[in-house]
Protein backbone atom coordinates (compact mmCIF):
# COMPACT_ATOMS: atom_id res chain seq x y z
CA UNK A 1 0.00 0.00 0.00
CA UNK A 2 1.11 3.63 -1.25
CA UNK A 3 1.43 5.25 2.59
CA UNK A 4 1.90 8.76 1.19
CA UNK A 5 -1.26 8.01 -1.20
CA UNK A 6 -3.04 7.15 2.12
CA UNK A 7 -2.64 9.45 4.43
CA UNK A 8 -3.73 12.40 1.54
CA UNK A 9 -6.96 10.79 2.13
CA UNK A 10 -7.18 10.21 6.15
CA UNK A 11 -10.14 12.77 6.90
CA UNK A 12 -8.92 13.03 10.49
CA UNK A 13 -6.56 14.23 12.71
CA UNK A 14 -6.35 13.11 16.13
CA UNK A 15 -3.78 14.84 18.88
CA UNK A 16 -3.54 12.44 21.45
CA UNK A 17 -0.90 14.67 24.07
CA UNK A 18 -1.62 17.08 25.94
CA UNK A 19 -4.31 15.00 27.54
CA UNK A 20 -7.01 17.26 29.06
CA UNK A 21 -7.33 18.16 33.41
CA UNK A 22 -9.94 15.60 33.66
CA UNK A 23 -8.15 13.18 31.78
CA UNK A 24 -5.50 13.49 33.96
CA UNK A 25 -7.94 13.39 37.51
CA UNK A 26 -9.13 10.45 36.34
CA UNK A 27 -5.95 8.54 36.05
CA UNK A 28 -5.26 10.25 39.24
CA UNK A 29 -7.97 8.45 41.02
CA UNK A 30 -7.08 5.18 39.30
CA UNK A 31 -3.63 5.48 40.75
CA UNK A 32 -4.89 5.89 44.16
CA UNK A 33 -7.46 2.75 43.88
CA UNK A 34 -4.14 0.58 42.81
CA UNK A 35 -2.19 2.12 46.15
CA UNK A 36 -5.17 1.16 48.48
CA UNK A 37 -6.89 -1.95 46.78
CA UNK A 38 -5.65 -5.62 46.87
CA UNK A 39 -3.68 -6.84 44.32
CA UNK A 40 -0.50 -8.83 43.41
CA UNK A 41 1.78 -5.99 44.52
CA UNK A 42 -0.20 -5.11 47.66
CA UNK A 43 0.06 -8.48 49.06
CA UNK A 44 3.47 -7.99 48.50
CA UNK A 45 4.69 -4.92 49.50
CA UNK A 46 1.40 -3.88 51.39
CA UNK A 47 -0.88 -0.87 50.61
CA UNK A 48 -1.27 2.93 51.98
CA UNK A 49 -4.28 4.60 53.46
CA UNK A 50 -6.60 6.76 51.37
CA UNK A 51 -4.60 10.13 52.60
CA UNK A 52 -1.54 8.53 51.71
CA UNK A 53 -2.22 6.99 48.71
CA UNK A 54 -4.15 10.68 47.48
CA UNK A 55 -0.69 12.51 47.67
CA UNK A 56 1.48 9.96 46.45
CA UNK A 57 -0.78 9.65 43.39
CA UNK A 58 -0.64 13.17 42.85
CA UNK A 59 2.81 13.21 42.69
CA UNK A 60 3.18 10.52 40.18
CA UNK A 61 1.10 11.59 37.79
CA UNK A 62 2.59 15.05 38.40
CA UNK A 63 6.37 13.44 37.62
CA UNK A 64 5.10 11.26 34.92
CA UNK A 65 3.24 13.93 32.75
CA UNK A 66 6.40 16.35 33.05
CA UNK A 67 8.56 13.63 32.16
CA UNK A 68 6.31 12.80 28.90
CA UNK A 69 5.73 16.53 28.14
CA UNK A 70 9.07 17.14 27.80
CA UNK A 71 9.26 14.39 25.55
CA UNK A 72 6.27 15.70 23.46
CA UNK A 73 8.20 19.22 23.24
CA UNK A 74 11.32 16.95 21.82
CA UNK A 75 8.87 16.21 18.66
CA UNK A 76 6.52 18.65 17.77
CA UNK A 77 5.69 17.35 14.47
CA UNK A 78 4.28 13.85 16.19
CA UNK A 79 0.73 12.59 16.95
CA UNK A 80 1.54 12.39 21.09
CA UNK A 81 1.20 9.00 20.70
CA UNK A 82 4.83 8.42 22.25
CA UNK A 83 4.30 10.52 24.72
CA UNK A 84 1.02 9.03 26.26
CA UNK A 85 3.19 5.70 25.95
CA UNK A 86 6.13 7.31 28.43
CA UNK A 87 3.09 8.66 30.39
CA UNK A 88 1.75 5.54 31.24
CA UNK A 89 4.81 3.64 31.63
CA UNK A 90 6.28 6.41 34.26
CA UNK A 91 2.82 6.21 35.62
CA UNK A 92 3.73 2.61 36.18
CA UNK A 93 7.06 2.64 37.36
CA UNK A 94 6.44 5.63 40.17
CA UNK A 95 3.70 3.02 41.31
CA UNK A 96 5.89 0.72 41.88
CA UNK A 97 8.44 2.25 43.60
CA UNK A 98 5.91 3.99 46.19
CA UNK A 99 4.63 0.71 46.79
CA UNK A 100 8.09 -0.55 47.51
CA UNK A 101 8.66 1.72 49.88
CA UNK A 102 5.64 0.42 52.09
CA UNK A 103 7.18 -2.02 55.26
CA UNK A 104 5.77 -5.38 53.75
CA UNK A 105 4.86 -6.78 57.10
CA UNK A 106 1.75 -7.93 56.28
CA UNK A 107 3.52 -10.77 54.31
CA UNK A 108 3.39 -12.96 57.33
CA UNK A 109 -0.13 -12.02 58.37
CA UNK A 110 -1.34 -12.49 54.62
CA UNK A 111 0.42 -16.38 54.38
CA UNK A 112 -1.28 -17.15 57.45
CA UNK A 113 -4.55 -15.89 56.13
CA UNK A 114 -3.30 -18.25 53.34
CA UNK A 115 -3.06 -21.22 55.48
CA UNK A 116 -6.41 -20.31 57.23
CA UNK A 117 -8.37 -20.27 54.39
CA UNK A 118 -7.03 -23.72 52.68
CA UNK A 119 -8.15 -25.37 56.42
CA UNK A 120 -11.90 -23.75 56.39
CA UNK A 121 -12.60 -24.31 52.70
CA UNK A 122 -13.93 -28.30 51.78
CA UNK A 123 -14.44 -28.48 48.07
CA UNK A 124 -14.54 -32.00 46.30
CA UNK A 125 -15.38 -30.83 42.90
CA UNK A 126 -12.47 -30.90 41.31
CA UNK A 127 -11.72 -33.29 38.60
CA UNK A 128 -14.39 -35.46 36.14
CA UNK A 129 -17.87 -35.64 37.25
CA UNK A 130 -18.26 -39.13 39.31
CA UNK A 131 -21.51 -40.51 40.98
CA UNK A 132 -20.82 -40.54 44.33
CA UNK A 133 -22.09 -44.03 46.50
CA UNK A 134 -22.05 -44.45 50.20
CA UNK A 135 -18.67 -46.25 50.31
CA UNK A 136 -16.84 -43.94 48.15
CA UNK A 137 -18.56 -40.62 50.29
CA UNK A 138 -17.48 -42.25 53.59
CA UNK A 139 -13.82 -42.10 52.51
CA UNK A 140 -13.99 -38.72 50.20
CA UNK A 141 -15.83 -36.63 53.78
CA UNK A 142 -13.72 -38.32 56.46
CA UNK A 143 -12.20 -34.70 57.05
CA UNK A 144 -15.06 -33.20 57.73
CA UNK A 145 -15.45 -36.17 60.79
CA UNK A 146 -12.57 -34.65 62.01
CA UNK A 147 -12.89 -33.14 65.40
CA UNK A 148 -12.39 -29.30 65.51
CA UNK A 149 -12.34 -28.89 62.47
CA UNK A 150 -12.63 -24.95 61.07
CA UNK A 151 -14.74 -25.68 57.82
CA UNK A 152 -16.76 -22.54 56.93
CA UNK A 153 -17.03 -23.57 53.15
CA UNK A 154 -18.19 -26.66 51.32
CA UNK A 155 -18.35 -27.58 47.33
CA UNK A 156 -19.90 -30.32 46.40
CA UNK A 157 -20.15 -29.23 43.04
CA UNK A 158 -19.80 -31.95 40.27
CA UNK A 159 -20.55 -34.93 42.21
CA UNK A 160 -23.67 -36.75 41.78
CA UNK A 161 -24.76 -37.96 45.34
CA UNK A 162 -26.84 -40.94 45.31
CA UNK A 163 -29.12 -42.21 47.90
CA UNK A 164 -26.73 -43.99 49.37
CA UNK A 165 -24.11 -41.06 49.43
CA UNK A 166 -26.62 -38.85 50.65
CA UNK A 167 -27.49 -40.81 53.80
CA UNK A 168 -23.41 -40.60 54.77
CA UNK A 169 -23.44 -36.84 53.80
CA UNK A 170 -26.48 -35.90 56.05
CA UNK A 171 -25.15 -36.28 59.55
CA UNK A 172 -21.87 -35.09 58.56
CA UNK A 173 -23.45 -31.64 57.38
CA UNK A 174 -25.44 -31.93 60.01
CA UNK A 175 -22.92 -31.90 62.41
CA UNK A 176 -21.20 -28.64 60.73
CA UNK A 177 -24.62 -26.69 60.10
CA UNK A 178 -23.85 -24.35 63.06
CA UNK A 179 -20.29 -23.43 61.53
CA UNK A 180 -20.84 -23.42 57.90
CA UNK A 181 -21.15 -20.10 55.99
CA UNK A 182 -21.15 -20.95 52.50
CA UNK A 183 -22.15 -24.26 51.16
CA UNK A 184 -22.32 -24.94 47.20
CA UNK A 185 -24.51 -27.72 46.21
CA UNK A 186 -24.66 -27.03 42.24
CA UNK A 187 -24.83 -29.89 40.05
CA UNK A 188 -24.92 -32.59 42.79
CA UNK A 189 -27.80 -34.60 41.27
CA UNK A 190 -26.49 -35.03 37.84
CA UNK A 191 -27.96 -37.88 35.73
CA UNK A 192 -30.47 -39.23 39.10
CA UNK A 193 -33.60 -40.42 38.32
CA UNK A 194 -35.75 -37.48 39.61
CA UNK A 195 -37.56 -39.33 42.54
CA UNK A 196 -33.64 -40.35 43.99
CA UNK A 197 -32.76 -36.73 43.39
CA UNK A 198 -35.81 -35.10 44.89
CA UNK A 199 -35.11 -37.58 48.43
CA UNK A 200 -31.43 -36.76 48.15
CA UNK A 201 -32.49 -32.95 48.05
CA UNK A 202 -34.19 -33.44 51.08
CA UNK A 203 -31.35 -35.48 52.74
CA UNK A 204 -29.37 -32.36 52.72
CA UNK A 205 -32.11 -29.76 53.34
CA UNK A 206 -33.16 -31.17 56.61
CA UNK A 207 -29.34 -31.81 57.21
CA UNK A 208 -28.47 -28.03 56.58
CA UNK A 209 -32.03 -26.55 58.45
CA UNK A 210 -31.59 -24.41 61.18
CA UNK A 211 -28.01 -23.18 59.41
CA UNK A 212 -26.88 -19.66 59.41
CA UNK A 213 -25.74 -19.23 55.62
CA UNK A 214 -24.16 -16.14 54.11
CA UNK A 215 -24.02 -18.03 50.88
CA UNK A 216 -26.02 -20.93 48.93
CA UNK A 217 -25.38 -21.87 45.32
CA UNK A 218 -28.51 -24.27 44.14
CA UNK A 219 -27.50 -23.91 40.36
CA UNK A 220 -27.32 -26.57 37.93
CA UNK A 221 -29.49 -28.89 39.42
CA UNK A 222 -33.00 -28.54 36.97
CA UNK A 223 -35.17 -28.27 40.06
CA UNK A 224 -38.24 -26.90 38.75
CA UNK A 225 -40.47 -26.47 41.08
CA UNK A 226 -40.41 -29.87 42.77
CA UNK A 227 -36.62 -29.14 43.99
CA UNK A 228 -37.28 -25.85 45.10
CA UNK A 229 -39.68 -27.55 47.68
CA UNK A 230 -37.65 -30.52 48.20
CA UNK A 231 -35.32 -27.39 49.45
CA UNK A 232 -38.17 -25.88 51.37
CA UNK A 233 -36.60 -26.86 54.93
CA UNK A 234 -33.36 -24.95 54.39
CA UNK A 235 -34.78 -22.01 52.39
CA UNK A 236 -37.38 -21.11 55.19
CA UNK A 237 -34.66 -21.55 57.67
CA UNK A 238 -32.31 -18.74 56.05
CA UNK A 239 -32.74 -15.09 56.97
CA UNK A 240 -29.16 -13.83 56.63
CA UNK A 241 -28.25 -15.34 53.67
CA UNK A 242 -25.79 -12.57 51.28
CA UNK A 243 -25.58 -14.55 48.02
CA UNK A 244 -28.15 -16.78 46.50
CA UNK A 245 -27.44 -18.68 43.07
CA UNK A 246 -30.60 -20.71 41.15
CA UNK A 247 -29.05 -20.62 38.01
CA UNK A 248 -29.99 -23.45 35.16
CA UNK A 249 -32.69 -24.98 37.18
CA UNK A 250 -35.91 -24.53 35.35
CA UNK A 251 -37.28 -22.44 36.92
CA UNK A 252 -40.27 -21.59 35.77
CA UNK A 253 -43.29 -19.12 36.76
CA UNK A 254 -44.70 -22.34 39.46
CA UNK A 255 -40.92 -22.50 40.77
CA UNK A 256 -40.59 -18.93 41.03
CA UNK A 257 -43.60 -18.43 42.75
CA UNK A 258 -42.24 -21.22 45.28
CA UNK A 259 -38.57 -19.73 45.46
CA UNK A 260 -40.32 -16.41 47.15
CA UNK A 261 -42.83 -18.28 48.80
CA UNK A 262 -40.01 -20.15 50.76
CA UNK A 263 -37.71 -17.20 50.92
CA UNK A 264 -38.14 -15.98 54.38
CA UNK A 265 -36.12 -12.77 54.73
CA UNK A 266 -34.29 -11.17 51.62
CA UNK A 267 -33.14 -8.04 53.85
CA UNK A 268 -29.03 -8.86 53.54
CA UNK A 269 -29.23 -10.12 49.96
CA UNK A 270 -26.22 -8.65 48.16
CA UNK A 271 -26.38 -11.18 45.13
CA UNK A 272 -29.14 -12.65 43.20
CA UNK A 273 -28.25 -14.76 40.18
CA UNK A 274 -31.54 -16.42 38.12
CA UNK A 275 -29.74 -16.42 34.83
CA UNK A 276 -30.87 -19.17 32.12
CA UNK A 277 -34.31 -20.14 33.30
CA UNK A 278 -38.25 -20.28 31.71
CA UNK A 279 -39.42 -17.81 34.46
CA UNK A 280 -41.14 -15.95 31.56
CA UNK A 281 -43.61 -12.91 33.06
CA UNK A 282 -45.55 -14.49 35.52
CA UNK A 283 -42.36 -16.28 36.96
CA UNK A 284 -40.62 -12.68 36.81
CA UNK A 285 -43.78 -11.17 38.80
CA UNK A 286 -42.84 -13.47 42.01
CA UNK A 287 -39.06 -12.59 40.97
CA UNK A 288 -39.69 -9.00 41.43
CA UNK A 289 -41.35 -9.58 45.08
CA UNK A 290 -37.98 -11.15 46.30
CA UNK A 291 -36.11 -8.22 44.36
CA UNK A 292 -38.55 -5.34 46.62
CA UNK A 293 -37.15 -6.78 49.59
CA UNK A 294 -33.51 -6.89 48.50
CA UNK A 295 -32.83 -3.61 49.30
CA UNK A 296 -29.33 -4.33 49.56
CA UNK A 297 -28.89 -5.99 46.10
CA UNK A 298 -25.66 -5.00 45.06
CA UNK A 299 -25.66 -7.73 41.67
CA UNK A 300 -28.74 -9.18 39.95
CA UNK A 301 -28.78 -11.20 37.12
CA UNK A 302 -31.69 -12.44 35.62
CA UNK A 303 -30.61 -13.09 31.78
CA UNK A 304 -31.81 -15.70 29.45
CA UNK A 305 -35.12 -16.05 31.52
CA UNK A 306 -37.58 -15.49 28.57
CA UNK A 307 -38.91 -12.56 30.07
CA UNK A 308 -41.40 -9.92 28.26
CA UNK A 309 -42.80 -6.79 28.35
CA UNK A 310 -44.77 -7.03 31.72
CA UNK A 311 -41.96 -8.98 33.60
CA UNK A 312 -39.54 -6.13 32.49
CA UNK A 313 -41.81 -3.42 33.64
CA UNK A 314 -42.34 -5.58 36.86
CA UNK A 315 -38.35 -6.20 37.50
CA UNK A 316 -37.67 -2.14 36.42
CA UNK A 317 -39.86 -1.03 39.18
CA UNK A 318 -38.62 -3.71 41.26
CA UNK A 319 -34.82 -2.73 41.06
CA UNK A 320 -35.93 1.10 41.95
CA UNK A 321 -35.51 0.16 45.22
CA UNK A 322 -32.11 -0.98 44.78
CA UNK A 323 -30.23 1.70 45.15
CA UNK A 324 -26.55 -0.23 46.36
CA UNK A 325 -26.76 -1.71 42.73
CA UNK A 326 -23.29 -2.55 41.22
CA UNK A 327 -24.32 -5.04 38.39
CA UNK A 328 -27.39 -5.53 36.65
CA UNK A 329 -27.25 -8.32 33.69
CA UNK A 330 -30.70 -8.68 32.07
CA UNK A 331 -29.44 -9.67 28.96
CA UNK A 332 -31.47 -12.13 26.28
CA UNK A 333 -35.41 -11.36 27.16
CA UNK A 334 -37.78 -9.78 25.08
CA UNK A 335 -38.32 -6.90 27.41
CA UNK A 336 -39.10 -4.58 24.50
CA UNK A 337 -39.50 -0.21 24.53
CA UNK A 338 -42.24 0.40 27.03
CA UNK A 339 -39.78 -2.17 29.63
CA UNK A 340 -36.82 -0.18 28.77
CA UNK A 341 -38.47 3.04 29.41
CA UNK A 342 -39.39 1.67 32.93
CA UNK A 343 -35.59 0.45 33.56
CA UNK A 344 -34.61 3.91 32.65
CA UNK A 345 -36.56 5.00 35.54
CA UNK A 346 -35.01 2.74 37.85
CA UNK A 347 -31.29 3.23 36.91
CA UNK A 348 -31.47 6.67 37.26
CA UNK A 349 -31.18 6.27 40.54
CA UNK A 350 -28.34 3.97 40.46
CA UNK A 351 -25.73 5.86 41.16
CA UNK A 352 -22.89 3.32 42.17
CA UNK A 353 -23.33 0.65 38.49
CA UNK A 354 -20.40 -0.70 37.60
CA UNK A 355 -21.15 -2.70 34.54
CA UNK A 356 -24.43 -2.75 32.87
CA UNK A 357 -25.32 -5.85 30.48
CA UNK A 358 -28.18 -4.92 28.64
CA UNK A 359 -27.74 -6.71 25.13
CA UNK A 360 -30.88 -8.69 23.02
CA UNK A 361 -33.78 -7.08 24.85
CA UNK A 362 -35.16 -5.53 21.71
CA UNK A 363 -35.43 -2.07 22.96
CA UNK A 364 -34.62 -0.62 19.53
CA UNK A 365 -33.30 3.03 19.22
CA UNK A 366 -36.28 4.57 21.45
CA UNK A 367 -35.54 2.11 25.12
CA UNK A 368 -31.61 2.51 23.81
CA UNK A 369 -32.07 6.63 23.91
CA UNK A 370 -34.34 6.64 27.09
CA UNK A 371 -31.89 4.22 28.91
CA UNK A 372 -28.35 5.73 28.06
CA UNK A 373 -29.84 9.13 29.01
CA UNK A 374 -30.29 7.67 32.75
CA UNK A 375 -26.90 6.12 33.05
CA UNK A 376 -25.43 9.78 31.70
CA UNK A 377 -26.94 11.59 34.79
CA UNK A 378 -25.88 8.37 37.13
CA UNK A 379 -23.57 5.42 37.50
CA UNK A 380 -20.56 8.23 37.14
CA UNK A 381 -17.91 5.08 37.76
CA UNK A 382 -19.57 2.89 35.09
CA UNK A 383 -17.03 0.54 33.62
CA UNK A 384 -18.66 -1.98 31.75
CA UNK A 385 -22.00 -1.14 28.77
CA UNK A 386 -23.32 -3.45 27.06
CA UNK A 387 -26.13 -2.84 24.50
CA UNK A 388 -25.47 -5.46 21.57
CA UNK A 389 -28.23 -6.67 19.33
CA UNK A 390 -30.82 -4.21 20.07
CA UNK A 391 -32.07 -3.02 16.55
CA UNK A 392 -29.85 0.00 17.43
CA UNK A 393 -29.64 2.89 14.38
CA UNK A 394 -27.03 5.84 13.93
CA UNK A 395 -30.17 7.92 14.54
CA UNK A 396 -29.67 7.12 18.41
CA UNK A 397 -26.09 7.22 18.34
CA UNK A 398 -25.42 10.77 19.41
CA UNK A 399 -27.28 10.56 22.87
CA UNK A 400 -25.22 6.54 22.92
CA UNK A 401 -22.18 8.64 22.11
CA UNK A 402 -22.99 11.49 24.30
CA UNK A 403 -23.31 9.29 27.65
CA UNK A 404 -20.13 7.16 26.73
CA UNK A 405 -18.03 10.51 26.79
CA UNK A 406 -19.12 10.82 30.35
CA UNK A 407 -18.32 7.76 31.49
CA UNK A 408 -14.15 8.19 31.73
CA UNK A 409 -13.89 4.59 33.37
CA UNK A 410 -15.04 2.89 30.78
CA UNK A 411 -13.52 -0.65 30.04
CA UNK A 412 -15.53 -2.30 27.84
CA UNK A 413 -18.23 -1.13 25.26
CA UNK A 414 -20.46 -3.97 23.49
CA UNK A 415 -22.65 -2.08 20.20
CA UNK A 416 -22.37 -5.48 18.28
CA UNK A 417 -25.37 -7.01 16.11
CA UNK A 418 -27.12 -3.54 15.67
CA UNK A 419 -27.27 -0.99 12.70
CA UNK A 420 -25.25 1.80 13.32
CA UNK A 421 -22.86 2.18 10.13
CA UNK A 422 -20.47 4.50 9.89
CA UNK A 423 -22.11 7.72 10.80
CA UNK A 424 -23.08 6.10 14.23
CA UNK A 425 -19.51 4.66 14.10
CA UNK A 426 -18.04 7.36 13.73
CA UNK A 427 -20.18 9.27 16.40
CA UNK A 428 -18.89 6.70 19.41
CA UNK A 429 -15.88 6.90 18.15
CA UNK A 430 -15.16 10.14 18.92
CA UNK A 431 -16.73 9.98 22.15
CA UNK A 432 -14.10 7.61 23.40
CA UNK A 433 -11.39 10.60 21.69
CA UNK A 434 -11.11 12.02 25.12
CA UNK A 435 -9.66 10.43 27.68
CA UNK A 436 -11.05 6.92 27.84
CA UNK A 437 -7.80 6.01 29.36
CA UNK A 438 -8.79 2.68 30.79
CA UNK A 439 -10.16 1.48 28.23
CA UNK A 440 -9.69 -1.88 26.91
CA UNK A 441 -12.41 -3.63 24.50
CA UNK A 442 -14.90 -2.42 22.51
CA UNK A 443 -17.25 -5.05 20.14
CA UNK A 444 -18.59 -2.90 17.40
CA UNK A 445 -18.98 -6.34 14.93
CA UNK A 446 -22.00 -6.45 12.49
CA UNK A 447 -23.37 -3.01 12.18
CA UNK A 448 -22.53 -2.88 8.67
CA UNK A 449 -19.55 -0.59 8.85
CA UNK A 450 -17.70 0.70 6.03
CA UNK A 451 -13.66 1.80 5.48
CA UNK A 452 -14.93 5.16 7.27
CA UNK A 453 -16.26 4.00 10.42
CA UNK A 454 -13.48 1.27 10.54
CA UNK A 455 -10.66 3.40 10.24
CA UNK A 456 -12.16 6.20 12.42
CA UNK A 457 -12.78 3.46 15.55
CA UNK A 458 -9.31 1.89 15.24
CA UNK A 459 -7.50 5.20 15.27
CA UNK A 460 -9.12 6.02 17.97
CA UNK A 461 -8.62 3.07 20.10
CA UNK A 462 -5.33 2.14 19.40
CA UNK A 463 -3.89 4.60 20.99
CA UNK A 464 -5.72 3.85 24.10
CA UNK A 465 -2.13 2.42 26.84
CA UNK A 466 -4.34 -0.38 28.15
CA UNK A 467 -6.34 -1.85 25.28
CA UNK A 468 -6.65 -5.33 24.33
CA UNK A 469 -9.48 -6.21 21.92
CA UNK A 470 -11.36 -4.32 18.90
CA UNK A 471 -13.64 -6.70 17.32
CA UNK A 472 -15.43 -4.95 14.09
CA UNK A 473 -15.96 -8.30 12.18
CA UNK A 474 -19.09 -9.16 10.05
CA UNK A 475 -19.08 -5.61 8.49
CA UNK A 476 -19.00 -4.70 5.06
CA UNK A 477 -15.72 -2.92 4.84
CA UNK A 478 -13.63 -2.72 1.42
CA UNK A 479 -10.75 -4.78 1.31
CA UNK A 480 -8.46 -1.68 0.93
CA UNK A 481 -10.34 -0.64 4.44
CA UNK A 482 -9.34 -4.33 5.99
CA UNK A 483 -5.78 -3.40 4.83
CA UNK A 484 -5.85 -0.38 6.21
CA UNK A 485 -6.86 -1.19 9.41
CA UNK A 486 -4.91 -3.84 9.75
CA UNK A 487 -1.83 -1.40 9.32
CA UNK A 488 -3.10 0.63 12.15
CA UNK A 489 -3.01 -2.46 14.47
CA UNK A 490 0.47 -3.75 12.81
CA UNK A 491 2.75 -3.18 15.67
CA UNK A 492 0.07 -4.83 18.06
CA UNK A 493 -1.84 -7.12 15.65
CA UNK A 494 -3.47 -9.15 18.83
CA UNK A 495 -5.29 -6.26 19.46
CA UNK A 496 -7.73 -6.65 16.17
CA UNK A 497 -9.78 -9.49 16.14
CA UNK A 498 -10.29 -11.82 13.05
CA UNK A 499 -11.97 -9.81 10.06
CA UNK A 500 -12.62 -13.46 8.59
CA UNK A 501 -16.34 -12.80 8.47
CA UNK A 502 -16.30 -9.26 6.86
CA UNK A 503 -18.11 -8.85 3.77
CA UNK A 504 -16.85 -6.00 1.38
CA UNK A 505 -19.46 -6.63 -1.05
CA UNK A 506 -22.28 -7.02 1.85
CA UNK A 507 -23.96 -3.29 0.47
CA UNK A 508 -26.36 -2.61 -1.78
CA UNK A 509 -24.84 -2.34 -5.68
CA UNK A 510 -25.16 1.70 -5.17
CA UNK A 511 -23.37 1.96 -2.11
CA UNK A 512 -20.19 0.14 -2.91
CA UNK A 513 -16.82 1.62 -2.41
CA UNK A 514 -14.35 -1.25 -4.13
CA UNK A 515 -13.33 1.71 -6.30
CA UNK A 516 -10.88 4.22 -5.18
CA UNK A 517 -12.67 7.06 -6.69
CA UNK A 518 -16.29 6.67 -5.25
CA UNK A 519 -15.25 5.73 -2.21
CA UNK A 520 -13.12 8.76 -1.54
CA UNK A 521 -16.20 10.72 -3.02
CA UNK A 522 -17.96 8.87 -0.23
CA UNK A 523 -15.93 9.53 2.74
CA UNK A 524 -15.70 13.17 1.65
CA UNK A 525 -19.52 13.58 1.62
CA UNK A 526 -19.33 11.54 5.00
CA UNK A 527 -16.65 13.58 6.61
CA UNK A 528 -18.71 17.02 5.64
CA UNK A 529 -21.53 15.49 7.31
CA UNK A 530 -19.75 14.83 10.63
CA UNK A 531 -17.06 17.89 10.90
CA UNK A 532 -19.67 19.83 13.07
CA UNK A 533 -21.01 17.63 15.29
CA UNK A 534 -20.25 18.13 18.38
CA UNK A 535 -20.82 14.62 20.99
CA UNK A 536 -23.50 15.09 23.24
CA UNK A 537 -25.56 16.54 20.55
CA UNK A 538 -29.30 14.83 19.81
CA UNK A 539 -31.37 15.17 17.09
Amino acid sequence: MDSTANSQHKPFSIKLWPPSESTRQVLVHRLTNNLTSNSIFTQKYGALNKEEAEENAEKIEDIAFNTANGHYDREPDGDGGAAVQLYAKECSKLLLEVLKRVPAAKETELASQNNASAETFFDISKGPRTFLEAEEAENLLTPLKDPGNSYTKICFSNRSFGLGAARVAGPILASLKNQLKEVDLSDFIAGRPEAEALEVMNIFSTALEGSVLESLNLSNNALGEKGVRAFGALLKSQGCLEELYLINDGISEEAARAVCELIPSAEKLKVLHFHNNMTGDEGALAVSDVVKRSSLLEDFRCSSTRIGSEGGIALAEALESCTHLRKLDLRDNMFGVEAGVALSKALSKHLDLVEVYLSYLNLEDEGVVVLVNALKESAPSLEVLEMAGNDITADAAPTIAACIAAKQHLTKLNLAENELKDEGTIQISKALEEGHTLLKEVDMSNNFIRRAGARHLAQVVVQKPGFALLNINGNIISDDGVDEVKEIFNKCPDMLAPLDENDPEGGDDDEEVGEAEAEAEAEAELESKMKNLEVGQEE
